[in-house]
C-alpha cells in the first residue's frame, strides 16, 4: 500500500480514512453520514452565531440607540440631560435591561460616554444648579398684588364720572404687572424657553375666567331674575355685585405661586441629582409636587380670608380656591413645555361658564324656556357660586391627574441652560 494512503476495507470494498483508520482492522467501520443539505448548514451556523452572542459592532444594541439619538447625544452638556431626552421618547427602565443596563441613567453615561469628542475636549459636567432667589422677581411677583389694591382703594374712595376712568387705569396697570411677573422668574420657565409667550387661545381663557370671577356670579343672578336691569356700579351692593375681594386674593397670590414654582424646581433638581433610577425619582417627586400644590392652596385661602375681613365682602372660597388651583397648575405645566393640556382645561372651564350665561338667555326665545332648566336646577340646589367651582373644581382635577403624570417625570426637570 502506498505511503500515505488510506486502507482497504474488503467487507466494504471502500477506503477507510481519518479515525476509521485509526480503528485498525479488527473494528466494524461506522458508516460516514450523509452529507447535509444546504439549507441545513446555514441553520447550523446561524444557530451557532445565535448561541454566541451578537458580536460588538453590528450586534451592539447600544451602538444601534447611539446613532438613534446622536444628535440629542451630541448636544447634551451632561449625561443627566441624556437621561431625561430617553425618557421623554419613551425608554424607561425597563427598556434600558434590553441594553444591558440596570436603569437608565446608566445607558446614558455610557451614550454621554461613547459620543466622538473631535473638537476641544470639553469640562466634566457640573453638579445640576439649583434655582436661586433673586430680588428681581420676587418683586415682581408682588407688583400685581400692590397694584390691584391700589385700585380697589381708589374705586372705594370715588365716586361717579372718575370711578371708571380709575377701574380702567387699574385693569391696563395690573395687566402690565402681571406680564412682567409671567416673564421673569420661576414663572416663566427655564431660560431659553420663554414659556410666559403662551398662545392667544389661554389667554383668552384666563381673563375670561378671571372675569367671571369679579361679575360673573352677579351678572347671573341677573339673568335668572330677569335682569340685568342696569349696567355693573362697581360696587357689591349694586344690581350687578361686583366681587373684588375674590379677584384681589388672586393677584395678590401671585407671590405664593411664584414661590411654588420654585420649590417645585429647586426640590425637583435635588432629587434628581440624588436618583439612580426613574422610577426612584418619579416616587421622589410626587410628595413635591402635593406639597408645594397644598402651600399655595392654604396661602390662598388665608389671602381669601384677609381679603374679604379687610373688604366686608363674602371671600367667595370655593370658587376662588379652584381657580387658584387651575391657574396654578396651568402654569406649572405651561413652564415645563406642557400646554396642550393647560389650553384645553382652560378652553373647558371658560366654556362651561359661558353655557351658564347663554342658556338663560336663550330660554327667553318663544319656545326655549327649557334651556333654562339645566341652571336653574344647579342655582337652586347650590347658588350662582356652583357654576364657576364645578367649572374650574373638574378642569383642576384634570390638570393634577396630568401634572402627577409629567411633571414627576425627569424630562420635564431636565437642564436648558443657566439657572434662573
Amino acid at each position: 500500500m502506498p505511503s500515505g494512503a488510506d486502507p482497504w476495507d474488503r467487507r466494504s470494498g471502500e477506503w477507510l480514512t481519518g479515525d476509521l483508520a485509526e480503528q485498525g482492522p479488527g473494528h466494524d467501520p461506522v458508516p460516514p453520514a450523509a452529507p447535509a443539505p444546504p439549507g441545513a448548514v446555514a441553520d447550523a451556523r446561524s444557530e451557532r452565531k445565535r448561541a454566541t452572542g451578537p458580536r460588538r459592532g453590528s450586534g451592539d444594541p447600544v451602538k444601534a440607540l447611539l446613532h438613534r439619538h446622536r444628535e440629542l447625544c451630541e448636544r447634551a452638556v451632561d449625561p443627566l440631560e441624556i437621561a431625561a431626552g430617553l425618557e421623554a421618547h419613551g425608554v424607561t427602565d425597563r427598556t434600558a435591561t434590553r441594553f444591558r443596563h440596570r436603569d437608565v441613567f446608566s445607558l446614558a453615561e455610557e451614550l454621554y460616554a461613547r459620543v466622538p469628542r473631535n473638537a476641544e475636549p470639553r469640562p466634566e459636567p457640573a453638579p445640576l444648579p439649583a434655582p436661586r432667589v433673586r430680588a428681581g422677581w420676587v418683586l415682581l411677583t408682588l407688583l400685581p398684588g400692590a397694584l390691584g389694591t391700589a385700585t380697589v382703594t381708589g374705586l372705594r374712595l370715588t365716586h361717579g364720572q372718575p370711578r371708571p376712568l380709575v377701574a380702567l387705569g387699574g385693569l391696563l396697570a395690573v395687566a402690565l404687572a402681571t406680564r412682567a411677573a409671567l416673564r421673569h422668574g420661576p414663572l416663566a420657565g427655564p431660560p431659553g424657553t420663554r414659556a410666559w409667550r403662551t398662545a392667544t387661545a389661554p389667554r383668552v381663557w384666563t381673563l375670561w375666567l378671571l372675569g367671571y370671577a369679579l361679575v360673573g356670579d352677579g351678572l347671573l343672578h341677573a339673568l335668572l331674575t330677569g335682569g340685568p336691569d342696569a349696567p355693573p356700579t362697581g360696587s357689591p351692593d349694586g344690581p350687578w355685585p361686583t366681587a373684588t375681594a375674590p379677584v384681589l386674593a388672586l393677584l395678590l397670590a401671585c407671590a405664593p405661586a411664584a414661590w411654588s414654582a420654585h420649590l417645585l424646581a429647586a426640590g425637583a433638581r435635588r432629587r434628581l441629582a440624588r436618583s439612580r433610577g426613574l422610577e426612584d425619582f418619579t416616587a421622589a417627586a410626587k410628595p413635591v409636587l402635593t406639597c408645594t400644590f397644598a402651600l399655595f392652596l392654604a396661602a390662598l385661602g388665608a389671602l381669601l380670608a384677609l381679603c374679604g375681613t379687610v373688604l366686608h365682602e363674602p371671600a367667595a372660597s370655593t370658587q376662588a380656591l379652584t381657580l387658584g388651583a387651575l391657574l396654578l397648575l396651568a402654569r406649572l405645566l405651561t413652564v415645563h413645555r406642557h400646554r396642550h393640556a393647560p389650553a384645553l382645561a382652560l378652553g373647558a372651564a371658560a366654556a362651561t361658564e359661558a353655557a351658564a350665561l347663554a342658556l338663560p338667555t336663550a330660554g327667553r326665545l318663544p319656545g326655549c324656556a327649557f334651556l333654562t332648566t339645566p341652571v336653574e336646577t344647579l342655582v337652586g340646589a347650590w347658588g350662582e357660586a356652583a357654576v364657576p367651582a364645578l367649572a374650574c373644581a373638574t378642569a383642576a382635577l384634570a390638570l393634577l391627574w396630568h401634572a402627577g403624570r409629567t411633571l414627576t417625570r425627569a424630562s420635564a426637570h431636565a437642564p436648558t441652560g443657566a439657572p434662573q
